[in-house]
């Protein structure tokens, strides 16, 4: 109603000038005869007067009397009608916005209809009607009672420093379960720290979680605030997210709300995108046009963003995909690929980074193979959970034009789980690990027959193969499961190690001659397991200080060395804040591998999750460094 107000204001004047324009503009040949010469009009005096009015009498209106009384006053009904407070007579002309300049007819045509409405004043400021529109406050998807951490941890915390552990954090961590823990944090309904905006809260937070390889996650929190409160790093960290889940019209609410604000060539190609889908097509694809005629993007970005506005409404076009020169894969790039159902060239991701694998494991549209191929990678890192996994892998199995190494990984997972011997299971689980090409694949697969591991029996038989089952069971959190094997496990050896660190309840420390027995059989690279085992169980409060002192000199290292890293930690510990904790713990471990992790900092780490309250956490971050060191 608005608009249609609003366009009948814009073109009355419109037709208005259009006439004054004709009227000032006609040569006088176009005239009638007589009518360039007008009637001189007649004086003031001979102009004829009105008859003047006889002066109305009152009419009295006598209330009470019946029209058949005896020489009573006729009654008279007269309707009594209230004025409306502040309405005036006349319905009010629509009027164009102050400040506005009336456009001209073929500006008129070639405006969209979000150019219109900015015209007419008419933009929305939100993308909620206002009942629905939500509060800044404790911005997440993750509440307390659904296993987020409390929304008001970081309320008294500095910004800066809030700020410095999020968008200092590259997103690679060493820790499956660091991962996993950290997108915990950052997923869970927070209240803002001191001085920070809440939208810029949740953008780094959103930020942190696309570099991390969690576009889904990402994605969540970024809609739990209305476009109208984005502000520019916000929006920022939404395109990034709607992008790696390859969401394309996702963004589309953001974008209708804040319009022309931005003009980067980003922007202008997905608005006319949305526009498509917003049922203008055909103008859409007409400046994508333009916009490939102007190189405003690459000429392969631009063929496959007007093949995916194409697919809406009328303006069905055949778009033709070709590969040829294209050396790199970007983001947006790889989103309307895949949103499009094509398939970018194999060797154009053969060296890809390891975010377009992690996009493939969670793209549904992705086929089931390369979906696989992608969870390789996934699971170790920690996006991906051991049911997962295994959802996948039955689909392929249920594939019957499937067939191949895919296909018979498949058929072994399932001989994991249904074989009839323990031996034959044993078999198909152990074929699957060995099958790796390296050891972040190897542990993905530890991660895929995790519930295949704890379906194992305790027989001396699998003795060689114990180290692996329990790893397997406690990349899945099954620590109940992998502690059978305590019974089994010789004192000293690698599956020991890990479940004196995963286990719940120990109420007596380590001796030394156990951790003697370990380090004189440990060939990890500078005895790093062996850091590592100590540096647990230093953290964990399982080994006397004595004793891990003089373990500690053995290994020359020394945990008790302390960084402005170690102090912070410590002291967000010691004040029991479990999200300032677990943003810090980010922090400490970066890496791509476990040789990046040093034991200091592993050590601190378990320390200061054991202490907030985070204590399962800690012990698999713990048993996870001595497996993977």
């Amino acid at each position: 109603m608005k608009r249609n107000m609003a366009l009948l204001a814009l073109g009355s004047a419109l037709a208005l000038s259009s006439a004054l324009v004709l009227a000032q503009n006609a040569p006088e040949s176009l005239l009638p005869p007589g009518f360039d010469k007008p009637r001189a009009a007649p004086s003031r005096a001979t102009a004829p007067q009105p008859p003047a009015r006889p002066a109305a009498a009152p009419v009295t209106v006598t209330r009470g009397s019946s029209a058949g009384g005896n020489g009573g006053a006729a009654s008279i009904s007269v309707p009594v009608v209230q004025p409306v407070p502040g309405g005036t007579s006349a319905a009010a002309a629509p009027v164009l916005p102050a400040g506005v300049r009336i456009p001209t007819l073929q500006e008129l045509e070639a405006m969209s209809p979000d150019e219109l409405d900015q015209l007419l004043g008419l933009k929305p400021r939100s993308d909620m009607p206002p009942a629905a529109r939500r509060s800044l406050k404790q911005v997440g998807v993750l509440a307390d009672y659904e296993g987020g951490l409390p929304a008001g941890a970081l309320t008294r915390q500095s910004g800066a420093l809030v700020r410095a552990t999020l968008d200092g954090n590259k997103g690679q961590l060493v820790s499956r379960w660091g991962h996993i823990l950290l997108r915990r944090a950052l997923a869970s309904r927070l209240d803002a720290p001191q001085g920070m905006n809440p939208a810029d809260f949740a953008a780094s937070r959103a930020a942190l979680l696309v570099r991390m390889g969690e576009g889904e996650v990402a994605r969540a929190v970024v809609q739990d605030v209305d476009a109208g409160n984005y502000t520019d790093s916000l929006t920022r960290a939404a395109l990034d997210a709607y992008a790696f889940t390859a969401d394309i019209t996702g963004i589309c609410p953001a974008i209708t709300v804040q319009g022309g604000a931005r003009k980067d060539a980003e922007w202008r190609v997905l608005r006319s995108v949305c526009q498509a889908f917003q049922g203008d097509g055909t103008a859409a694809m007409a400046q994508l046009d333009r916009m490939q005629g102007g190189g405003v993007w690459p000429k392969i970005d631009m063929l496959l963003a007007q093949k995916y506005a194409g697919a809406a409404g009328k303006s069905r076009r055949a778009v033709t995909i070709e590969w040829d020169g294209v050396s790199e894969m970007t983001p947006w790039r790889y989103a309307f690929t895949i949103a499009t159902g094509l398939e970018p060239p194999a060797a154009l991701m053969r060296n890809a980074p390891d975010r377009y694998a992690y996009v493939a494991a969670l793209a549904p549209m992705v086929p089931l193979t390369t979906r696989a191929e992608g969870a390789d990678k996934a699971a170790a890192a920690g996006i991906l959970s051991s049911s997962a996994m295994v959802d996948l892998y039955s689909q392929i199995y249920a594939q019957d034009d499937i067939t191949g190494d895919w296909a018979d990984r498949a058929g072994l997972l399932r001989t994991a789980y249904t074989g009839e011997a323990a031996s034959d299971r044993m078999a198909a689980i152990s074929q699957l690990w060995d099958g790796a090409k390296d050891s972040r694949v190897r542990y993905s697969r530890l991660v895929l027959t995790a519930y295949a591991a704890a379906r194992m029996p305790v027989d001396d038989s699998f003795a060689d193969q114990s180290a692996d089952l329990v790893a397997s069971m406690l990349a899945a959190g099954l620590d109940g499961n992998a502690l059978r094997w305590a019974s089994q496990a010789e004192v000293g050896s690698l599956a020991w190690a890990q479940l004196v660190l995963a286990s719940p309840n120990r109420g007596n420390p380590v001796p030394s001659g156990a951790l003697e027995s370990f380090h004189s059989d440990d060939e990890s690279d500078n005895y790093r397991k062996s850091r590592f085992l100590l540096a647990g169980l230093a953290g964990l409060g399982r080994v006397e200080q004595a004793t891990a002192a003089d373990f500690a000199s053995k290994l020359e290292i020394n945990l008790d060395r302390r960084t402005r890293w170690t102090r912070l930690i410590d002291q967000a510990a010691d004040v029991n804040n479990p999200a300032l904790v677990c943003f810090l713990a980010g922090v400490g471990m970066q890496g791509d591998g476990w040789d990046k992790m040093t034991s200091v900092h592993l050590y601190h780490i378990v320390s200061a999750l054991n202490r907030v309250g985070l204590s399962a956490e800690a012990r698999m971050i713990a048993a996870e460094a001595v497996a993977r060191g």
